[in-house]
C-alpha cells in the first residue's frame, strides 16, 4: 500500500499577515506543519500499520510520502512529518508558483502524485480538512477532479477492507457512510484521531533525512496552470483587521432588558 498525503507550511496562526500586490505576506516568524494535517498523516500511518497488522502488508511493506508546495523554509513542515513517522518527503518548488490560488495548488499536487505513481502505483491520497492560514477546505476536491478519482471528505471514521474505502461523516444532525474503491483521494477532521507524539528516535532521525526538491519543470508543468499567471482568482483590496471596541457594560438597575432591547436595535440585530 502506498499512500501519498498532502501537507502545507502554514505561518503561526497568531503572526500577523497582509497582502501586497495580490499575494500574502507574512511576517517572519517561523511556521510550522499545518496542524490539520497531522490528521491527515496520522490517518495514513494507521492505515498502513493496520494492513501490516492484518497480514495483507509485509513488515517492511507499505509507504507514506508527504508532498508539500513551499519555498525552502516549507522544509520545517516535513521535518515534523518525519518525526510523525512518514517515509519520504517531497517539496515541490519554484518562483513560478508564487500566488497559486487553490486551483493552483491542486494542479501541482496532482501532477506531484501523477509522478509518484509513474514510480509506483498510489493507492490513496490524504489530506487534512483544511489549511490554517486560508481555510478554504476545497483543495481535497479540486485535487480529485485534477486526478479524475472518486473523493470521500471530511471523514471522522475510516475503514479499508479489500481495497475499499468507507468513511464516517457527520454534517449538522445527520450521520453518513460512504464508500469508494481505490484509489481514492480522502480527507479527515479533526475529530477522525489523535495525531501520535512523535518519539526521540523519530526526531533525531527526522534531522537528517532527506527532502527531495522538485521543480514546475520536473512535474511538467505548464507555466500558466499555477502561480500568478494560472490564477482564477484575484484579491483586490485588503485591510488590517479594525481594533476591537471596548465592550460597553451595563449595570442592570432594574432596566437590563430595555438596555439590551435598545443595544439590539441600534446594532440592527433583530
Amino acid at each position: 500500500m502506498r499512500i501519498v498525503v498532502t501537507a502545507k507550511y502554514v505561518p503561526d496562526i497568531n503572526t500577523d499577515r497582509g497582502f501586497s500586490g495580490g499575494r500574502v505576506v507574512r511576517s517572519a516568524a517561523e511556521g510550522t506543519l499545518n496542524e490539520l494535517d497531522e490528521n491527515a498523516i496520522e490517518a495514513a500511518l494507521r492505515l498502513v500499520e493496520a494492513a501490516r497488522e492484518a497480514g495483507t502488508l509485509g513488515p517492511d511493506e507499505g509507504e507514506v510520502v508527504v508532498v508539500t508546495m513551499a519555498g525552502p523554509d516549507g522544509d520545517v513542515a516535513l521535518r515534523k512529518a518525519f518525526q510523525l513517522g512518514v517515509d519520504r518527503g517531497i517539496r515541490v518548488s519554484g518562483d513560478e508558483l508564487a500566488g497559486s490560488d487553490y486551483f493552483g495548488t491542486a494542479a501541482v499536487l496532482a501532477a506531484a502524485v501523477r509522478r509518484l505513481g509513474a514510480e509506483s502505483p498510489v493507492d490513496l491520497v490524504v489530506t487534512g480538512m483544511a489549511a490554517l492560514d486560508g481555510l478554504g477546505s476545497v483543495v481535497p476536491t479540486l485535487l480529485g477532479a485534477e486526478l479524475g478519482l472518486p473523493t470521500l471528505n471530511l471523514a471522522k471514521k475510516v475503514e479499508l477492507a479489500d481495497r475499499v474505502l468507507t468513511i464516517t461523516r457527520e454534517a449538522d444532525d445527520v450521520t453518513e457512510v460512504l464508500s469508494a474503491p481505490l484509489p481514492a483521494v480522502l480527507s479527515v477532521t479533526d475529530g477522525a484521531n489523535q495525531p501520535r507524539f512523535p518519539g526521540f528516535k523519530l526526531i533525531m532521525a527526522a534531522r537528517t533525512k532527506e527532502i527531495e526538491v522538485w521543480t514546475p519543470a520536473d512535474l511538467g508543468l505548464d507555466p500558466a496552470t499555477a502561480g500568478s499567471a494560472g490564477a482564477r482568482t484575484e484579491v483586490l483590496t485588503a485591510a488590517p483587521r479594525p481594533e476591537r471596541a471596548e465592550p460597553e457594560i451595563v449595570t442592570d438597575k432594574g432596566e437590563g432588558g430595555v438596555a439590551l432591547a435598545d443595544f439590539l436595535i441600534r446594532n440592527d440585530l433583530v
